[in-house]
């Protein structure tokens, strides 16, 4: 079985990766243009936000596109209902090899209702990876809930991005991916904020199996590779974010260590304080605390982060790290290699992902509707044991329908002009004139004449992405 939440995500995908070619091999890092760009959502919307409430355009649940320049702010406006909890999260994805100040350039995101009133607490995703760019995100919310007392009518409300920031970030626009979910309310009561002791705070061992498997990474959250429990390797270019995706169901927590192999070159020997990041976040896009970052010097380094159990209640915790892991589904993984990283691995390096998701599965606090990506599903827990992508997954379901039916028609034309170019080599020889010469229109090597289809005028092209596949893709 696909469910709709599989095939939307993995549509997404498919158009995404039919629009670039499928490149073989791996290619050695020459400048910051050859580490792939950020992959925006196939499907997103295009908007525009305004610097005023009064011109600012609707949004809508989904996944939307825009940028933003240094120093702007911008508006959007959303209408909620009095029962629903609201999740706005914004991507902000500089071009890889673009300057960035540690802590100094950032996002804001803040909900606020028509009065002005701002909606729990803003959030404020940046930089700290030694001056690296890699995709920051978090998100602000409209949280419904008996602990609360701002912003719990229906009405109209605002999300409002702000990008502060230095000199050393310049003067282009960042790239931002916005993505708007609802959360469905509850059937009963609210479960309580878990008691303390309730769950260990003590990082404990990664696994150690001898079995590896091979992970394919992505460049952001609508290409990221799936993973399950155990050890997965890939390969990661200096200046590089890799992504992945793991479902972390109710009661369960992550257990996760990144790492680099020694340097086989003993010619470099820099200190890189920080070199290596890992960063987590929830199925809204939330942060689940800051990414850590780890130094290296040319000996092995790993990078480890421990989660809280996932826990409906976990939303009235003041930690930032445990408030985030407040929903079951597929949480990200977001691996950084800095780019100076190129002295030791100028041609990429072999990344160890230690992958342990712990403890037993429970029931959800149980939804009054579908929970949709707040939930997981025997077909996530399979892709996901299996490493498979959203494409491959859907084998049995719609999206192989599909692509069996793009694979039947392009075999269809290839039949089809085989025969057209037999029949016009036949005709011309029977009224004795040469037929036409290789690469010329009409003839072999060469485009046919054929009549021309009607275009749609309503439909808007998508456009190509500036970048090559993620690498394993």
């Amino acid at each position: 079985m696909v469910t709709g939440r599989t095939t939307y995500r993995g549509i997404a995908v498919l158009a995404a990766l039919a629009a670039v070619p499928v490149l073989p091999g791996t290619v050695g890092v020459a400048s910051a243009d050859d580490v792939p760009h950020y992959r925006m959502a196939a499907g997103a919307t295009a908007t525009h936000g305004k610097p005023d409430a009064s011109h600012a355009p609707r949004l809508r649940p989904g996944l939307h596109t825009d940028s933003i320049k240094r120093g702007e702010q911008k508006w959007y406006a959303v209408t909620l209902d009095a029962r629903t909890s609201a999740y706005f999260s914004a991507v902000a994805a500089p071009t890889p090899g673009t300057k960035v100040a540690d802590y100094g350039d950032k996002l804001t995101l803040t909900v606020q209702d028509s009065s002005g009133a701002t909606c729990g607490s803003e959030a404020r995703p940046s930089f700290s990876g030694g001056g690296m760019a890699y995709p920051i995100a978090d998100y602000a919310s409209r949280r419904i809930g008996a602990d609360r007392t701002e912003c719990q009518e229906a009405g109209p409300y605002y999300l409002v991005i702000s990008r502060e920031g230095t000199k050393t970030s310049g003067a282009a626009a960042w790239p931002l991916e916005l993505d708007y979910v609802n959360e469905p309310p509850l059937k009963g009561n609210t479960p309580a904020k878990p008691g303390k002791g309730t769950w260990s705070t003590e990082t404990p061992a990664p696994p150690t199996d001898h079995t590896r498997r091979k992970a394919r990474g992505g460049t952001g959250f609508n290409d990221a590779g799936p993973v399950a429990t155990g050890i997965w390797t890939d390969r990661i270019r200096p200046g590089e974010t890799r992504f992945y995706r793991v479902p972390v169901d109710w009661g369960q927590r992550l257990n996760l260590s990144a790492e680099l192999p020694n340097a086989k070159s003993t010619r470099a020997s820099a200190f890189l304080a920080r070199m290596l990041g890992l960063g987590v976040y929830n199925p809204a896009r939330g942060a689940v605390g800051n990414p850590r970052f780890v130094p290296y010097t040319g000996k092995p380094a790993a990078v480890k982060l421990f989660t809280a159990p996932v826990d409906y209640g976990n939303r009235l915790d003041s930690t930032d790290a445990v408030s985030a892991m407040r929903f079951a589904g597929w949480y990200y993984l977001a691996v950084s290699l800095h780019p100076d990283a190129a002295q030791y691995f100028s041609h990429g390096a072999e990344l160890t992902l230690r992958v342990d998701v712990r403890g037993t599965a429970k029931a959800g606090p149980g939804y009054a509707a579908p929970a949709g990506i707040f939930s997981v599903t025997p077909e996530d827990r399979d892709a996901a044991q299996k490493g498979r992508t959203a494409l491959e997954a859907g084998k049995n379901g719609t999206l192989m329908t599909v692509a069996y039916a793009g694979i039947g028609t392009g075999v269809l034309l290839l039949v089809g002009l085989g025969a057209w170019t037999l029949v016009a080599r036949r005709s011309a020889a029977a009224a004795g004139r040469p037929s036409a010469g290789p690469g010329v229109a009409g003839g072999p090597g060469g485009p046919p004449v054929l009549p021309g289809q009607p275009t749609d005028t309503t439909q808007q092209a998508p456009q190509k992405p500036p970048f090559g596949p993620p690498q394993g893709w």
